[in-house]
């Protein structure tokens, strides 16, 4: 049963790939690509070309086939147009023009302008249909992407508590730390460990040693190091050691089985054996986005340790501390602005802002203020048991008041109108009262204008808390 669930733990862990478009074929997927290529310019004088030269060879004295009852050719510009768009699209009508012009040069011939006419505007209405679907696509990426980031994480978070129960009943007495002191301690050397150190070299990844002692502890490793991976190639300079000195080959079989299954190789694998190599046990160390960063290679590390759930509790220790790189600089500095700051929340705060700049996803900072007495208490109860699933809330209880920060995913303006709109209900159906009545002070920050732990600690500042 253990296994059972380990094994679905681990599958949910990994990250997750969106597909918007579907399980499509290859085929399809040429016809109607998710994203516009380097060379849609080239494709789309080419894929004009082949049609305008088709319907050349079925009527030559009426290339066009404007007499026959319906404009086919303008077909190919609107194709363009909804695969790349309205300039593309209007590209292709520039195309068809000037071939009637390099036609028609010198002769009598009218000039069909409601054929023209008609056949630009169609393209204009279907570049803009696709441009505007498009981008709303990109931004729906974006949010997936942005929640894919929280699922790993939260999954991350349920295996390591289940297994903290499991470890509590088992080895208490011969461990000397807990799990949950485990994900502390991971939390401090990705993110706590290099405000007073710079790392020697670009490619270092700070606490690394750390990091290593800490895992050979809670996994019972006797001699590992740790390479740094780029491009999908492991390094032959270990970050960091533990136990005696090993020789390792980047071009072992083992480590090149973790590179390809991006997950832990080891020698009890049952799918293919692994003969040539002088390892136990090859774990990549994979952010929550799906970066890999580096590779654990354990040479030594008793039998009884080399199971099931040893090995991926190793890997979601691993991925913990990966996730924490991704964003540790960035946490580091709101940590220094504002170092009461939980690390849940300034990890958010470090992920949002982000997305903010990258996508353009708008995501708000609400700070409640209520007065610390006894009806401020319960205002402040109330409020906080009518939080949103996807919200972060991050409560401070100062000498005179409590502050309730909301950290709101995705929301812009007016979805914070709507989300103070819904707690005035929530207060006025259970105690008469608005928010100017029951005394609650709203201030609101959007993320992406400044950087996330300056604009954090001048909210606080005029909620009234020192930051």
């Amino acid at each position: 049963m253990n296994t059972v669930t380990a094994q679905s733990a681990a599958n949910a862990a990994k990250p997750r790939q969106s597909n918007p478009f579907g399980n499509l074929s290859a085929w399809r997927r040429l016809v109607a690509p998710a994203v516009s290529r380097p060379f849609s310019i080239a494709e789309t004088i080419v894929f004009i070309g082949v049609a305008f030269a088709v319907s050349y060879a079925l009527d030559r004295n009426d290339p066009f086939l404007m007499r026959t009852g319906f404009p086919w050719l303008w077909f190919a510009p609107l194709i363009v147009a909804l695969r790349y768009g309205t300039l593309l699209g209007m590209l292709g009508c520039a195309m068809l023009i000037g071939a009637y012009q390099a036609m028609n040069h010198g002769s009598a011939a009218a000039w069909p302008t409601l054929f023209f006419t008609g056949g630009v505007l169609q393209t204009i209405v279907a570049g803009h249909f696709g441009d505007t679907w498009g981008s709303r696509a990109q931004r729906a990426n974006a949010i997936n992407d942005y929640l894919n980031d929280r699922l790993v994480a939260i999954t991350n978070s349920h295996y390591l508590m289940r297994l903290s129960h499991e470890r509590l009943e088992k080895d208490l007495l011969t461990k000397p730390t807990t799990l949950r002191d485990s994900i502390t301690e991971l939390r401090r050397i990705s993110v706590a460990h290099g405000l007073d150190t710079k790392p020697r070299h670009s490619g270092d990844m700070a606490g690394t040693r750390e990091l290593l002692e800490f895992v050979a502890q809670a996994c019972q490793i006797e001699v590992a190091a740790l390479y740094p991976v780029h491009d999908d190639k492991v390094g032959r300079e270990a970050l960091a050691r533990v136990g005696d000195a090993f020789d390792f080959d980047p071009r072992d079989d083992l480590a090149q089985r973790a590179l390809e299954t991006r997950a832990v190789a080891h020698l009890k694998s049952e799918d293919r054996p692994v003969t040539n190599t002088d390892l136990l046990v090859c774990a990549p160390l994979i952010s929550a986005d799906g970066r890999m960063l580096a590779m654990l290679a354990i040479r030594r590390m008793p039998f009884l340790s080399l199971n099931f759930d040893n090995l991926q509790l190793l890997l979601v220790l691993l991925g913990y501390y990966a996730d924490g790189v991704e964003h540790s600089q960035q946490v580091r500095d709101i940590l220094k602005a504002v170092p009461d700051c939980p690390y849940e929340f300034a990890l958010d705060v470090s992920r949002l802002t982000r997305l903010e700049r990258s996508a353009g996803i708008t995501s708000s900072l609400v700070a409640l203020v209520f007065p610390h007495d006894d009806a401020g208490d319960s205002f402040f109860e109330h409020v906080m048991r009518r939080r949103r699933s996807l919200d972060l809330m991050w409560p401070v209880k100062a000498a005179g008041q409590s502050v309730l920060l909301n950290l709101m995913p995705a929301t812009d303006a007016t979805g914070v109108d709507g989300y103070l709109a819904r707690i005035e209900s929530s207060l006025r159906s259970q105690f008469n009262l608005d928010l100017e009545g029951a005394r609650i002070g709203v201030h609101t920050l959007h993320l992406g204008g400044d950087e996330p732990g300056v604009a954090l600690k001048r909210l606080l500042t005029r909620s009234g808390l020192d930051g």
